[in-house]
């Protein structure tokens, strides 16, 4: 008898079954980034200074210097100005000039990719200020989007930090825009909302962007912007309130299709080996007399194949599974992508 035994698809075979999976944002299953005695919080490299620091500082879990093995990317924040206030251009450029700023860069570039082509600015509320931060979850740890209603940042300010979350458990259905889906963002905690009514930014979970209202940061969180014709360095300003709050929780979410394969081992099948260990002699004895009329072996591995008989999965089980005689057995093979 072959070895390979093919699937009835009606009855073993389950398609394209789908599941939402959710799981901490940061690396090392962090839930919430802190600042820790283990060497983990929110760390900055300073070889960012000389190629980007105008534009934005990115955030590590750990120190890039002292753990560079472990260190990765968690999150940037950047400072935009649609004027270009709060940072300084360099009219000596070749077609620049002293508007083209850092600041006035990163702004059209997020209303670039968050905006549709007729809004000059980001409302926050009934307020259209001319700047705001941009806090940019690294792409490889929001996976398909981040989760809404599972996150939560804290900004220290003059008393109190101040705690933000998105308005998703108000049982408001959020807006859809060319983006994906759009909260406000709002001062609480948990699932619980403050009494404050100001929104304090935009969140866009499909992108892993958070768009915070410069204006209610200064008024709230005591964080000073610097809308000068000066290199304000206002990210790092921000920064700087993140470190010191040490709370940023966030989940990611994404969508798991797999396929179920129901792999179903009848009493008679599967009761011998063909590992050379399990006879002797020339004429393929069993080894061991106890054995005749009554093999016991143990199942360690499911192997999935296509329809040239090339192996293209493999399945191990937890633990070996006994299998004789007077045994059946059922495992199922789930195969996610």
């Amino acid at each position: 008898m072959s070895i390979f035994r093919s699937f009835n698809q009606d009855e073993d075979v389950i398609k394209d079954d789908l599941e939402i999976v959710t799981q901490p944002v940061w690396s090392e299953n962090l839930n919430p980034l802190s600042q820790s005695s283990a060497g983990i919080g929110f760390f900055t490299s300073s070889a960012q200074s000389a190629s980007s620091g105008d534009y934005y500082v990115s955030v590590f879990q750990r120190n890039p210097v002292t753990s560079a093995e472990t260190s990765e990317l968690q999150f940037s924040i950047a400072y935009g100005n649609r004027l270009g206030s709060g940072s300084l251009g360099d009219p000596t450029i070749v077609g620049g000039n002293a508007n083209d700023t850092p600041s006035r860069a990163i702004y059209s570039q997020y209303k670039n990719i968050l905006l549709p082509p007729n809004d000059d600015g980001f409302t926050f509320g009934s307020v259209t200020p001319n700047d705001a931060y941009f806090i940019s979850v690294a792409r490889s740890r929001y996976k398909e989007r981040l989760d809404p209603g599972n996150w939560e940042l804290h900004i220290s300010g003059a008393t109190n930090p101040l705690k933000l979350i998105d308005d998703s458990g108000e049982g408001l259905a959020p807006v859809q825009g060319g983006s994906g889906q759009v909260f406000n963002i709002i001062s609480g905690s948990g699932t619980v909302t403050a009494s404050d009514a100001t929104v304090y930014g935009l969140f866009y979970p499909d992108l892993g962007i958070f768009v915070l209202n410069a204006r209610a940061l200064d008024a709230s969180a005591s964080l000073a912007t610097n809308t000068g014709s000066v290199q304000a360095g206002n990210h790092f300003k921000l920064f700087r309130h993140i470190s010191a709050s040490s709370y940023f929780a966030a989940r990611n979410e994404q969508e798991i299709k797999s396929n179920s394969y129901f792999v179903r081992i009848k009493s008679r099948d599967n009761n011998f080996s063909n590992n050379p260990t399990f006879v002797t002699g020339s004429v393929g004895k069993l080894r061991f007399q106890d054995m005749i009329g009554d093999p016991k072996v143990y199942i360690t591995t499911v192997g999935l194949y296509n329809d040239n008989s090339e192996l293209v999965a493999v399945a191990k089980l937890s633990k070996p599974l006994l299998k004789t005689f007077s045994r059946e057995a059922l495992i199922k093979v789930k195969l996610s992508y």
